[in-house]
């Protein structure tokens, strides 16, 4: 089946050069190209393209504004393109909000270091983000799981109970995973754990958001966060979700003690890991290994809280594509502590949580809504 592809950037240039590496593909054809947000909202209607590409700033209509008419109207996965700055982040998050699934760097030099693989990168995430549907009423998805994104922070943040998007809709068929058996959906009585570990990618910073913002200022037990994304974005999205939430969230820094309330977000492009010091957990960054796919990566922040702290853990592997994050968990699980995997109709990319979910690894499979409820009354 082919990818139909709109094309929206002010850029002559840029959008002659993404529709030759696009169209260059068997898999995949440019069936249109806009100048301006306006110009795509009016083609988006009309084509009805599989992916929309989007830059965000453009004349007549800059790209988030086009993202959310677009939402509106005749909704579709949309691949965001913008700059690794903080500023760059901030829109993207934004973006994210509005309802694009994905994003990549306006800079072809920032995606890879040669024209080969810069094409398998571009073709491989069109492909990635067609997989993905809009989230009704809001918008789209999020990043692709072998790659690195974040949110943005918005100049003014409403409050967290108003603001909570809503979920977005995987395209994947339900025939891909079979129903999880019912010892998945059982649930536990609530118990003590010495740190809550969350893993997530793709639609992951809108999923943890969501998650978060459910969780009150005395929430009894340490979090640590791993969402891949790149490390331009990473103090953003915890400044937004510091904002947004009634508990702390802060980005990671090496020698951080774990602490009841506080959320602490693994740096982009580096490896968090979490130590047992006496009893007390403390955060270890460490540079990212080129040998290792995922910068952060949640099977290292897992497997260091199953060596930690085994049996007294808890794992939630939210939406996200690939696999990472699988092995980390079964660690955990053979060291006695509990995973929790959220359910594929919630998930944007239904990888990650799949893969947890088909190792037998899952002791609960949860929709999103349901997930901050259930560590408000499980974790005791």
């Amino acid at each position: 089946m082919t990818v139909s592809v709109l094309v929206v950037d002010d850029s002559g240039f840029f959008r002659k050069r993404l529709t030759e590496i696009l169209n260059a593909s068997a898999n995949i054809r440019v069936v249109g190209a806009a100048s301006n947000g306006k110009e795509g909202v009016e083609l988006a209607e009309k084509l009805r393209p599989d992916v929309i590409t989007m830059d965000y700033e453009m004349p007549v209509m800059n790209g988030i504004t086009a993202v959310k008419e677009i939402m509106k109207r005749c909704p579709a996965p949309v691949l965001m393109f913008s700059s690794l700055t903080y500023e760059g982040a901030r829109v993207t998050l934004d973006a994210l909000e509005a309802g694009a699934v994905d994003f990549l760097p306006k800079n072809f030099e920032d995606i890879a270091r040669d024209g080969s693989e810069l094409q398998r990168i571009l073709r491989e995430r069109i492909l990635d983000v067609a997989r993905s549907s809009p989230r009704a009423g809001h918008g789209g998805a999020a990043p692709a799981a072998d790659h690195h994104p974040a949110p943005a922070t918005p100049e003014r943040q409403p409050s967290p109970r108003d603001t909570r998007p809503h979920q977005p809709q995987s395209r994947q068929p339900q025939t891909q995973s079979p129903a999880p058996p019912r010892s998945a959906r059982r649930r536990t009585a609530a118990r003590h754990y010495e740190v809550v570990g969350i893993g997530t990618s793709t639609g992951g910073p809108i999923a943890l958001q969501k998650v978060l913002v459910d969780l009150p200022a005395s929430f009894p037990a340490p979090l640590v966060l791993v969402q891949h994304m790149p490390g331009s974005f990473t103090p953003a999205f915890a400044e937004r979700l510091n904002k947004l939430c009634r508990i702390e969230v802060r980005q990671a820094q090496d020698g951080d003690m774990l602490r009841r309330g506080v959320a602490l977000l693994a740096p982009g492009g580096k490896q968090m890991m979490v130590e047992n010091r006496g009893g007390q957990g403390r955060i270890r960054i460490l540079p990212g290994d080129d040998r290792l796919n995922y910068k952060p990566s949640v099977d290292v922040t897992f497997g260091s809280l199953a060596r930690s702290f085994p049996g007294k853990t808890l794992g939630v592997i939210l939406t996200g594509m690939g696999a990472d994050g699988k092995e980390g968990c079964r660690l955990m699980k053979q060291s006695g502590s509990v995973i929790w995997s959220q359910d594929e109709k919630t998930s944007v990319i239904y990888g990650m949580p799949m893969a947890v979910a088909r190792a037998g690894l899952s002791d609960e499979v949860l929709p999103l809504d349901e997930v901050g409820p259930r560590l408000v009354e499980g974790v005791s």
